[in-house]
């Protein structure tokens, strides 16, 4: 899967890692819905860094469409809230 980084590029993310990153989805939605900044901000980082350490980062010429778009790395809670839907970022 290709994940996008607003801001910073594209990743390819095998499928095996989403049971880990899904976790961290998971967390992060709640935290959303309390409106926990601090919280928010803890594990949206956590879950920015597994995807550039579990990722291979694609060459910046290189444009893959995106099945998966993460908000910048200096999202406020409010916009990540909008962009984060119903179930959370990460399928499945």
């Amino acid at each position: 899967m290709i994940v996008r980084i607003m801001g910073e590029g594209q990743v390819r993310l095998a499928d095996s890692h989403f049971a880990e990153l899904n976790k961290l989805d998971d967390e992060l939605f709640a935290e959303l819905e309390q409106g926990d900044e601090d919280g928010f901000r803890r594990t949206y980082g956590a879950l920015l860094s597994r995807v550039r350490e579990l990722g291979e980062a694609l060459p910046d010429d290189t444009l893959e469409p995106s099945e998966l778009i993460l908000p910048a790395p200096g999202a406020t809670l409010e916009e990540v809230r909008e962009l984060f839907g119903e179930w959370g970022f990460i399928p499945g």
